[in-house]
């Protein structure tokens, strides 16, 4: 179905169509309809199907026909997470362009007082859309900053995620402040029970859509190396010299100022530039990123105790390739479009065959090839199973080098090792490091305070080619 087949207002079409948005998605063409229509509605989708766009257009088509209050906030959309935040904030910039009338502000945490005074004086201004993270928004909440009386609108992205952080009380705490009388509307990457449940109590007869979780693309190259937990690091260094890495002209991952002690850049010159490695919990995080920059590499660390400006500069030097390494929690997971990303690592396999979706997903986007490996120790031999099996395909296990000595067999169950006291083959030596990296200090604040998205001051004949929205997938 093409966007123009929907009955969404002609100005959000004229941003669809200058942003060459021509062919809806699926969950666009199962969601978009009962939207317009007014209908409560839960989605279970992926990232990456859309969902943003399959939320966005019919409430900005609707609040452009008119009928709601000006000065009040009518739309109110929740994020797990700053950079979802931030990104669901972009598509608005983008799909609100001809929609002078309409303004937004983003509403999240890890940032200074002058930027929570900004978004204070935006919500009290009236932005049509608010975009927050629920801690956030609570925040601002117990301060009397809100009023969300008028809102006709309740939208919550990646529902399950925020139920897995630990946010439903704030959720319902929100939904005590809002009318009775409105739209409620859910998007989740799984159907757990939890979620079930949620949407019992906040949702009015649902329409439900959903949708298959899709398996990886096919241009994934996926394979995993069999081992144990210490030998990983040195299995990273290795897969990082691998002659099949071979970077473009220039491109190293090795960083500029390492000492002579560590991998000298003859060592490594297979490279890869563009690499994510998602490590899971935060604290495994700062290990991995300190040991790789003692050895040389240019990496950086990305979790949840770096501030705002810390995470934006760290996404901007790597969007921009001033970093070659992001070692990541799943905070990257989600919410997060870089298209060239030639190689993610899985340094421990995901708890969810979702999250491995997620995560792999990262690369082979907009058409490209990628490669995707994973490091599977004794202990997640079972979880990696189940991957395979939700994949319905074995998954190529990798040889390990010789000068790492043997992994252990893989068997799809927790072996032996060190938690039953069995005898363990000759590993090789590595593990994690000791130590915290060092974080860029640069501050890059994202824009906050309400801001309108029209064009007012001229007509749209006027505008520069240059001038028209930008397509930064934001229907992802």
């Amino acid at each position: 179905m093409k966007f123009e087949d929907l009955d969404l207002n002609y100005d959000v079409l004229d941003a669809l169509d200058d942003m060459n948005f021509v062919e809806c998605t699926p969950i666009q063409e199962h969601t978009i309809p009962p939207l317009l229509e007014g209908r409560d509605l839960i989605g279970v989708a992926q990232t990456g199907t859309g969902k943003t766009a399959a939320y966005l257009l019919p409430v900005l088509s609707k609040l452009r026909d008119g009928g709601y209050p000006k000065d009040a906030i009518n739309c109110v959309i929740m994020a797990p997470t700053r950079e979802l935040a931030q990104q669901i904030d972009q598509a608005m910039e983008g799909f609100a362009y001809y929609l002078d009338d309409i303004s937004s502000v983003a509403v999240y945490g890890g940032n200074d007082g002058i930027r929570y005074e900004q978004e204070k004086r935006g919500m009290q201004m009236g932005a049509d859309v608010v975009i927050a993270t629920p801690g956030r928004f609570i925040s601002h909440l117990s301060l009397g900053n809100i009023d969300l009386s008028h809102v006709s609108f309740f939208i919550l992205d990646e529902a399950d995620r925020m139920l897995d952080m630990g946010f439903s009380e704030d959720i319902m705490q929100i939904v005590k402040y809002l009318p009775k009388e409105r739209q409620t509307i859910m998007f989740s990457a799984t159907m757990p029970q939890k979620i079930i449940d949620l949407a019992k109590t906040i949702l009015t007869d649902p329409v439900e859509v959903k949708l298959a979780v899709s398996k990886p693309a096919e241009k994934i190259q996926q394979s995993a190396y069999i081992c144990y937990e210490p030998q990983k690091l040195r299995l990273i260094e290795y897969i990082f010299k691998s002659p099949t890495s071979a970077p473009s002209e220039g491109e190293k991952l090795h960083g500029d100022s390492a000492s002579e002690s560590l991998p000298s850049r003859g060592d490594l010159e297979g490279s890869l530039n563009r690499v994510i490695i998602f490590v899971g919990k935060k604290s495994y995080v700062k290990d991995v990123t300190y040991t790789l920059k003692r050895r040389g590499f240019n990496a950086e660390a990305m979790h949840s105790d770096l501030s705002q400006p810390e995470r934006d500069d760290v996404m901007w030097r790597f969007k921009t390739g001033k970093i070659s390494v992001l070692v990541a929690t799943d905070i990257v997971a989600r919410g997060i479009d870089i298209d060239d990303i030639q190689l993610v690592i899985n340094f421990d396999v995901p708890r969810d065959c979702e999250d491995y979706v997620h995560r792999i997903g990262r690369t082979a986007r907009a058409n490209r090839d990628g490669r995707a490996i994973t490091l599977v120790s004794e202990k997640d031999q079972p979880l990696f199973r189940d991957i395979e099996r939700f994949l319905e395909k074995e998954i190529t296990k990798n040889p390990i080098p010789e000068e790492l000595g043997e992994g252990p067999e893989y068997t799809g169950r927790a072996s032996g090792g060190n938690e039953r006291g069995g005898k363990r083959k000759r590993r090789g030596r590595g593990g994690h490091g000791r130590g915290r990296g060092d974080h860029g200090k640069d501050k890059h604040s994202s824009n906050s305070g309400k801001r309108t998205h029209g064009r007012a001051d001229r007509p749209r004949s006027e505008k520069t080619k240059s001038e028209k929205p930008r397509n930064n997938n934001s229907t992802n």
